[in-house]
């Protein structure tokens, strides 16, 4: 015989902050503040359980306008690579300067990130994304404005600040907002990557075809509607009760398989800046057609990161998909390597490398999230800041590296460090695997 507390007890509904049940339904609208209180406490040790209907198109306006902004802000990787030849030639630059436009946005980015999680604990997200995007804004303006390399390039790192606060502040929104689950909120984020690195090179060859200066004016008028668009369209989200540390991201990397899918990160990332900031020099193509090169290479990035990258995921399992798509990342950069010289080889190349690439932004994105036993936003901010060190140091490198040798050794350099990944990666075989299972 129950005794009447003990029935009372009983009876009362389940908490809806319980931890598991949040997640657990494919809410489409988010109260204010939600999704940063529950990304900013809990750990994210494996994908949420969500029902097997839920459709990652199914989305808030929210969703939709932090999804836009990752477009165009995404676009700005790429968007300088049709414009490289045209910059070093129209500035008197060298190409090891002009792929400092890469550097200081990236190793920039990289280092904020560590700051990010921070900032948005105590600002909020929606404060947090509105700063990133109007320093966005301010510097691409500023860049298409500058008359010198050396302002451009300091110009892009003030860009490259407000890339960070935008990214891992997006990332956390999105995955804590959408419907469709852990699984769904990452395609949706890395549809707007593909979409974005796609149009990026498109849009600045087009542009830069009329005047280098083109690009960058297009992106500030683009992220200004992306700005207004997220101040009108997604709700006021206050400050977490959980305030981030500063040191998280750092100590964040005493978690063995974090740290090594996030070095796995830098290695890869170091061949794909390669490509990205040195292959354009090898073309000797004019703007607008190295716009339609890297049109075809983002085009297989969109693809393979939203279908492909599931798809092999479902058949082989992670750790085997990135294994494979390492290696064979690694063969493609060392095509170029052997063979800078002959421009229907490089561009094949290029191209061909966007599935490689788009396959890897997918499943190590996921392995990062899954496998780290830290807040989703802290293991956001600690692969962002490892892997774009690697990005960001890479195309200067590969300058200097062609400027004392040859155009053959930054790419078979970029080929062993891809390879060293894959080896690394085959370290945290069994957390993948178990992040697979659960």
């Amino acid at each position: 015989m129950r005794s009447p507390r003990e029935a009372r007890e009983t009876k009362r509904p389940r908490p809806t902050d319980e931890p598991g049940t949040d997640d657990a339904r494919p809410t489409v609208t988010t109260p204010p503040g939600s999704a940063d209180k529950r990304l900013a406490g809990a750990p994210g040790s494996g994908p949420d359980p969500q029902p097997a209907a839920a459709s990652p198109w199914r989305q808030p306006k929210a969703v939709w306008a932090v999804a836009f902004a990752c477009v165009i802000s995404f676009m700005g990787i790429g968007l300088v690579d049709p414009i490289l030849p045209a910059l070093s030639s129209q500035l008197d630059a060298t190409p090891s300067q002009v792929t400092l436009l890469f550097t200081s946005y990236l190793v920039v980015t990289a280092v904020a990130m560590l700051v990010t999680g921070w900032i948005s604990s105590r600002l909020g997200a929606k404060r947090t994304l509105v700063i990133g995007l109007a320093l966005i804004v301010t510097f691409a303006a500023l860049a298409g404005a500058g008359g010198s390399i050396d302002g451009i390039i300091g110009f892009r790192a003030g860009w490259g600040l407000g890339n960070a606060l935008f990214i891992a502040t997006s990332l956390a929104v999105i995955v804590g907002s959408a419907s469709g689950g852990f699984a769904g909120a990452i395609i949706l984020y890395e549809t707007a990557l593909g979409v974005g690195i796609a149009t990026g090179p498109l849009l600045g060859g087009l542009l830069g075809d009329i005047s280098w200066r083109g690009p960058f004016f297009g992106v500030a008028a683009l992220m200004l509607v992306a700005l207004v668009a997220t101040v009108v369209l997604l709700p006021s989200t206050p400050a977490p009760e959980r305030a981030e540390s500063l040191r998280e991201p750092l100590t964040a990397l005493r978690h063995k398989p974090l740290a090594i899918t996030s070095v796995t990160g830098l290695l890869y990332n170091w061949g794909f800046f390669t490509l990205l900031g040195y292959a354009p020099f090898l073309m000797h193509l004019s703007a607008i057609e190295l716009g339609w090169v890297f049109f075809g290479w983002g085009l297989l990035v969109a693809v393979f990161a939203v279908f492909g990258a599931p798809a092999l995921r479902r058949r082989f399992g992670t750790p085997r998909t990135l294994y494979g798509n390492l290696v064979l990342m690694a063969v493609d950069l060392a095509v170029i390597g052997l063979f800078p010289g002959e421009q229907a080889v490089v561009m094949c190349a290029v191209i061909v490398a966007g599935a490689f690439i788009g396959v890897n932004n997918t499943l190590v994105t996921t392995a990062v999230m899954s496998v780290a036993p830290v807040p989703r936003p802290v293991a956001s901010a600690t692969y962002g800041f490892v892997r774009f060190i690697g990005g960001g140091l890479a195309p200067f490198a590969a300058g200097k590296l062609v400027e004392h040798f040859n155009p053959h050794v930054p790419f078979l350099l970029g080929a062993v460090t891809v390879a060293a990944g894959a080896v690394l990666l085959s370290t945290a075989h069994r957390a993948l695997d178990t992040a697979d299972r659960t």
